[in-house]
């Protein structure tokens, strides 16, 4: 072979690469002269664009083998997957290929993630097939039989029925992508935080066994009304078990075998997935040796097993979906719409997270509102994104949105070129493929274990997400966890971690006093740092409050008794029948005498803070001026409060007044309350809080500054004195006021 011969056999082997290295150096200059905009235009319009931040830099020699090895493998993977689906949502099985075309297509231009795979999804479809029987039920196309007058002789117009569902799914699919649009354009990305991750799986745990018993029908070859609402999968169930004496043998012998043969795919695809170039596509496997053996034998003729039917060749034109289904159906719209777009941005997170790069909320909000505005005018259902079908695109090499474009196009060739083929295949197919299939969202029960370990709160939340799932269906099981969470909430701001900050000896670090006690964390003599990990605010001011006084010991308020158990003294007001009857003087020498008639008041174990103080005496009724002895506490001298605020993260005017209440009751005797690291101090001006007595003097902005500015406050204190000299000081002054 000649040297020209030979360098024309090397380029035509160069020939594909260098043509669309040609053709996206073309597409790059379009984009850039067409790009010759405003920079805030561009940016806008790159944003609701993302393909155009990447398609022009897109590494061909690096990134298009992965691609098209990805996309090969998800497109197999998505036909039985849209076939099976379609059953879920109620519609005849080619609207399931239909929606693994159009949206996968439309989310190449608009989305954010590179290894999500966008299509049908069970837990969607089951949700859109639920809406679709309750518009459409049974009983609205019962016929009567043209050879017969009596009820009994009324069969079904199932292609009456089916198109009907077809516009409802469609409709339904139209309005969730005009939320989904509202929601993005609004910038309501952030609304998926109130769907926490337990919450999440919980209820698409829950959604798996809907799904489950839903497809029992179908493995079994039996026929049971399709049920909704409250308690729907027990009446699913029960109808199932009823119906078992009428089981078509030949389907349920289909069935376990696709369900055996695609569960030992599965394993050898997870257990040998480091050596596998590719994943064993077990389902269109199933798919197409199901086909044949449906058709060779004839067991839809031999044996009533039910069939997938007529499937049209071709596209069907676009139309307007029938507006007049709207007012039914906007509380399902807004579920389905919040579930679908949880169900994505999780995945794509995850994969973001994995591969180093970042996803927009917000766009994928759009993203997932124009795949089901658009498609919805191409006979479409509710799509979101498949946990099954990422996991083979990522897995495979995707490395783009190019693999999910590629499988599209797959579906495509076979929708115009060979969809009859599948005509003969059986339903109990669909219903094995779909059963193994939820084997990842059942191994979501192995959470259990282990949210019992890190938080039992979060537990709750999985297990009441997916018990009023399962029972009361999975709109009304939704709503209830997600009102749940939001409880859970509220209570973490009603008991949060109370603590005594104490300083690790020169550092000008504060910590827990019983946390680190094995770091010599000590309290500063004469001072209470008092700190608590929530806001204040009216559902737990009072709390804060209680807290604080129990933790620092100081008051105790009960009944018509106002005790001062402070630990400079103890003092009894507020009451005709209890006096006082020691000066401020005697007060900071921590003694107290009282005068009591009748009864004093019993101070317990957390009044007094566990410490024992001596009785007041023996008392004589008869005597109206009893004589007791000294109340004495230990010589610890309490002169300055601090709250860390630090953790703080909003206040209101409820909580605003009680700080301010006890910062006053405090200053009575003489212990002043200071703030420290407060980052709300334009929200405590506009509450006026900073007026009278409490001044902005008593802001810090850290602990270990309070901390200096409360010991320089004091100084010395001189010592207290002894026990014996209090008592001869009382007794003298006792004597003077009788």
């Amino acid at each position: 072979m000649s040297w020209h011969q030979n360098r024309a056999t090397s380029n035509s082997h160069k020939f594909p690469l260098i043509l669309l290295k040609k053709a996206n150096c073309y597409i790059s200059c379009f984009f850039f002269s067409f790009l010759n905009l405003q920079p805030i235009g561009k940016t806008i319009l790159f944003s609701f664009l993302p393909i155009l931040t990447w398609l022009p830099s897109y590494p061909v020699r690096q990134y298009l083998f992965g691609d098209v090895v990805s996309g090969l493998s998800t497109g197999v993977m998505q036909l039985p997957q849209g076939l099976a689906y379609a059953l879920l949502a109620a519609v005849p099985p080619v609207y399931g290929l239909y929606t693994s075309f159009y949206p996968v297509l439309l989310y190449t231009f608009f989305g954010t993630s590179k290894h999500t795979s966008i299509g049908t999804f069970a837990v969607i479809s089951l949700m859109i097939g639920g809406v679709a029987v309750r518009e459409a039920p049974d009983s609205m196309f019962s016929v009567s039989a043209s050879n017969g007058t009596n009820e009994t002789d009324a069969v079904l117009d199932t292609e009456a029925r089916d198109a009907r569902r077809v516009e409802v799914a469609v409709i339904l699919t139209c309005l969730v992508g005009l939320i989904q649009l509202a929601l993005g354009f609004l910038r309501f990305g952030f609304v998926t935080i109130y769907l926490t991750e337990p919450l999440v799986r919980g209820f698409t745990t829950a959604a798996a066994a809907h799904v489950f018993i839903s497809q029992l029908k179908y493995l079994l070859g039996i026929r049971t009304p399709r049920f909704r609402g409250p308690l729907s999968v027990i009446k699913s169930l029960v109808a199932v078990l009823i119906g078992i004496p009428t089981t078509n043998v030949t389907a349920v012998i289909i069935g376990l075998l696709c369900i055996v043969f695609l569960f030992m795919i599965k394993t050898i695809n997870d257990r040998f997935k480091d050596k596998l170039p590719v994943p064993i596509p077990g389902e269109i496997i199933v798919v197409i040796i199901s086909t044949g053996i449906s058709y060779g034998l004839q067991i839809s003729d031999k044996y009533e097993v039910d069939i997938v039917g007529k499937i049209p060749t071709g596209l069907l034109p676009p139309a307007v979906p029938d507006f007049s289904l709207l007012p039914n159906l906007f509380t399902d719209a807004i579920a389905i719409a919040v579930v679908s777009f949880s169900v994505s941005i999780s995945l794509a997170k995850i994969f973001a997270l994995k591969h180093g790069y970042s996803v927009d909320g917000n766009q994928e909000l759009i993203a997932l509102g124009m795949c089901n505005f658009v498609s919805s005018f191409f006979h479409c259902f509710t799509i979101t994104s498949s946990m099954s079908r990422s996991l083979v695109q990522e897995s495979t090499g995707g490395k783009t949105q190019i693999a999910g474009f590629l499988a599209s196009l797959m579906v495509l060739l076979v929708v115009v070129a060979i969809g009859f083929v599948f005509q003969p295949l059986p339903q109990t197919v669909l219903a094995a493929i779909v059963m193994v299939n939820l084997l990842g969202m059942f191994k979501q029960l192995r959470d259990i274990p282990g949210l019992w370990r890190m938080s039992r709160i979060e537990l709750a939340i999985w297990v009441v997400s997916f018990i009023a799932s399962v029972l009361l269906g999975l709109d009304f099981g939704l709503l209830v966890a997600v009102g749940f969470a939001i409880l859970t909430v509220i209570y973490r701001t009603q008991s949060p971690k109370k603590i005594i900050l104490g300083e690790i000896p020169n550092t000008g670090l504060y910590c827990d006093v019983d946390e680190y006690a094995e770091v010599m964390a000590s309290e500063c003599t004469g001072i209470k740092i008092f700190h608590s990990n929530t806001s204040i605010y009216f559902a737990n001011s009072d709390l804060y409050i209680n807290a604080l006084r129990k933790k620092v010991n100081s008051f105790w308020l009960s009944g018509q008794f106002r005790v001062l158990t402070f630990l400079k003294g103890t003092t009894a007001g507020g009451n005709s029948n209890l006096r006082p009857l020691c000066p401020k003087a005697d007060l900071e020498q921590g003694v107290t005498e009282m005068i009591l008639s009748g009864s004093a008041p019993q101070l317990d174990d957390e009044q007094t803070n566990g410490k024992a103080v001596e009785p007041l005496g023996d008392s004589d009724p008869e005597d109206t001026h009893n004589l007791h002895k000294p109340l004495l506490q230990e010589n610890i001298n309490i002169h300055s409060i601090i709250l860390d605020f630090s953790a703080v993260n909003f206040i209101d005017s409820v909580g605003a007044k009680a700080i301010k209440s006890v910062m006053k009751e405090y200053a009575e005797v003489d212990v002043q309350i200071v703030l420290a690291g407060c980052p709300l101090l334009a929200d405590l001006r506009r509450l006026q809080f900073f007026e009278g007595t409490v001044t902005l003097d008593l802001l810090f902005p850290s602990i270990h500054d309070a901390v200096l500015h409360c010991q320089h406050r004091v100084g010395p204190r001189p010592p207290s004195p002894t026990k014996r000299e209090c008592c001869s000081d009382h007794q003298t002054l006792v004597e003077s006021c009788c």
